[in-house]
């Protein structure tokens, strides 16, 4: 099971609106075959395992098919893959998680057993589904998964005073965010982060793969050149903004290939909405504190990941990670749920969840 969760990582960020799964097939202790579900659109992880396998002309009935979701009992863009290992004869399929989609939801597995096949449930689950919890998350609330990304000082500053942030985390720390964005389909960041600190908010070539950079500026004040603006064939930004503001600049990004997204409401809420029509599962705020305590008021971050470096640079008023969240009591403090703590280089990362 540990080897379907390391083959479906293999296509982070690039299933959606699907899951990642991967699937391995054993028999007598050898794998016969093994396959990940690359993108939607094409073949399942079962499908690519049990092509594998059977050209090894081996007798499957007395095989395992190992895969980290259940498989799915439905006419999508695919066939189902519970009728695949159906007829491959695969006599033991062992599941991680079974798959929340209603659509899926325990009805492959019993559509296994009723074709006479035994189905092993709940091995690894936790891994299983904290592996595709974007993907459980878009299910259930018909929105992205959304993860708020900072990195401060141990005094709590995200800059100097005079806006300076380059480099807060260690290089570590950094390839850290490269490989967190990797999973996400989308970063949403603010223009103010456009204007002070230009970034690229790409993979840095660890994969091909890049998110969806989307910018949320109610102003458009933006520059004209940006880091952002430079656009090819994998990496790719959205400006949302309103409409009938700085008109010129907009139609200048347009002929810059960048598009360009005018909404009466650009509200954390009806961003994600809009990414989650676009298929993301994922999407990693990677911006300042306003907007990050706009998402965080309006619920649309489930999982806080908080990089902290062992410096001091002081300043009252130096910007903190999180602007002003209304609470007034030290009672009504928003506490994470499974926190956990681990060093990254010399600095360190606290992640846990949002309860909402």
């Amino acid at each position: 099971m540990q080897q379907c969760i390391e083959l479906a990582r293999q296509a982070r960020g690039q299933t959606a609106p699907n899951p990642m799964v991967g699937s391995v097939i054993v028999k007598n202790g050898q794998i016969l075959g093994k396959g990940f579900h690359p993108k939607a659109g094409q073949p399942h992880a079962e499908v690519f395992a049990i092509r594998e396998a059977v050209q090894t002309g081996e007798d499957l009935s007395d095989a395992t098919l190992y895969v980290n979701l259940e498989p799915c009992n439905h006419h999508g863009r695919t066939p189902p893959c519970s009728e695949a290992i159906v007829q491959a004869g695969i006599g033991h399929v062992v599941v991680g998680a079974i798959d929340t989609d209603p659509r899926v939801a325990g009805t492959g597995c019993d559509r296994l057993r009723a074709a006479g096949i035994k189905v092993t449930t709940g091995i690894l689950e936790q891994q299983c589904l904290e592996l595709n919890e974007g993907f459980f998350h878009q299910v259930k609330t018909n929105l992205p998964f959304g993860i708020f990304k900072y990195a401060m000082t141990l005094d709590g500053k995200i800059a100097t005073t005079s806006g300076h942030s380059y480099w807060i985390t260690g290089k570590e720390a950094r390839q850290m965010v490269h490989d967190l964005r990797l999973g996400c389909e989308a970063i949403i960041t603010g223009g103010n982060t456009v204007r002070l600190d230009n970034p690229h908010l790409t993979t840095h070539g660890m994969r091909d793969h890049c998110p969806l950079r989307v910018v949320v500026t109610k102003s458009c004040d933006l520059p004209e050149d940006a880091n952002l603006w430079k656009i090819t064939d994998t990496e790719k930004t959205l400006v949302i903004t309103l409409p009938n503001v700085n008109l010129q600049l907009k139609q200048k990004l347009r002929d810059r290939q960048v598009e360009v997204l005018e909404l009466g409401d650009i509200s954390p809420q009806v961003i994600m909405q809009e990414l989650g029509n676009r298929g993301c599962n994922t999407v990693l705020w990677e911006c300042g504190g306003r907007l990050g305590a706009a998402a965080i008021k309006a619920q649309m971050v489930q999982k806080i990941y908080a990089f902290i470096a062992p410096k001091l640079i002081g300043g009252f008023s130096a910007p903190s990670p999180i602007d002003d969240l209304g609470l007034n009591l030290m009672t009504d403090a928003i506490n994470l749920v499974r926190p956990q703590f681990q060093q990254i280089g010399t600095d360190f990362l606290i992640t846990g969840y949002i309860n909402t």
